[in-house]
């Protein structure tokens, strides 16, 4: 079961909803929280993938979508992506990318295969997260690292929670609970985006006011703003190479696969 208390109950879609694939494919290289976020992501990665010096790193990247991120993963190692959508697909495959059709809860690959893999602002999407991380732990080689970027407290919950079909957005404690209950040791957690929390929070308390609900927080931009704002967010991964943040819109977090991959589907009951 989920491991948050205040997940969104009732039978949602796995995949987000149609229309916003073509939306995010259009906008994910040029809006200012994509290319920001990457920049925080691609921060991590490259420590990780530093850190193994005897091969070219394989990587996969969970969830995918429609591939901007997974290019950006293809600096760093051999780098592959699985989502459920095959609208998402379509898109990664117009970018060139290596891609399969899977779902988070029984991915298409060997077990041990891959150094790294990421799910980034995906498991709040999954009706049983730690199953869907038992099963990312499950691909790891020994010791193999996970990187996961998720959206963080239900008092941010907004419109583009809807359109995604999230069941949940996490507190770091309730992330690390799975992460653990998973068969991971975290290494590292810490929220992100503690720049525009406050914007965040103020702008979807207007919508819920107004009742102002537009298809996708990803209309809602200002195009000259964008550098300006992408510099902003992504200067984020500088400040998190010293500290963490107490607080933010998101969390992300960075975990090793335990070894002895001593799990029971039981871990999870009780919570």
């Amino acid at each position: 079961m989920a491991t948050n208390a205040e997940t969104v109950s009732g039978s949602l879609p796995r995949e987000m909803m149609e229309h916003t694939y073509p939306l995010l494919y259009e906008v994910e290289e040029q809006h200012w929280w994509h290319i920001g976020r990457r920049r925080i992501i691609a921060s991590f990665v490259r420590e990780i993938c530093a850190q193994i010096t005897d091969r070219t790193p394989r990587i996969l990247d969970v969830g995918c979508g429609t591939g901007a991120n997974l290019k950006m993963l293809s600096q760093f190692g051999k780098a592959e992506g699985v989502d459920i959508s095959t609208d998402a697909l379509e898109f990664c495959r117009q970018r060139g990318l290596d891609v399969k059709l899977g779902a988070a809860e029984s991915l298409p690959y060997e077990s041990g295969t891959f150094d790294l893999v990421t799910a980034l602002d995906v498991v709040e999407h999954l009706d049983d997260d730690v199953a869907g991380l038992r099963e990312m732990r499950r691909v790891l080689r020994p010791g193999g690292r996970a990187l996961l970027f998720v959206p963080t407290f239900m008092w941010l919950w907004g419109v583009q929670d809807d359109v995604s079909h999230h069941r949940r957005r996490y507190r770091l404690s309730e992330l690390r609970r799975a992460v653990t209950d998973a068969g991971f040791e975290v290494e590292r957690a810490t929220y992100a985006n503690i720049t525009f929390l406050a914007p965040t929070f103020l702008g979807r308390q207007f919508m819920r006011v107004t009742g102002i609900k537009p298809d996708s927080e990803n209309r809602i931009n200002i195009a000259v703003l964008n550098p300006l704002f992408a510099r902003i967010l992504g200067a984020e991964a500088t400040v998190l190479r010293f500290m963490n943040f107490p607080i933010g819109v998101s969390g992300l977090l960075v975990a090793r696969a335990r070894p002895d991959s001593s799990v029971t589907e039981g871990a999870s009951a009780g919570r």
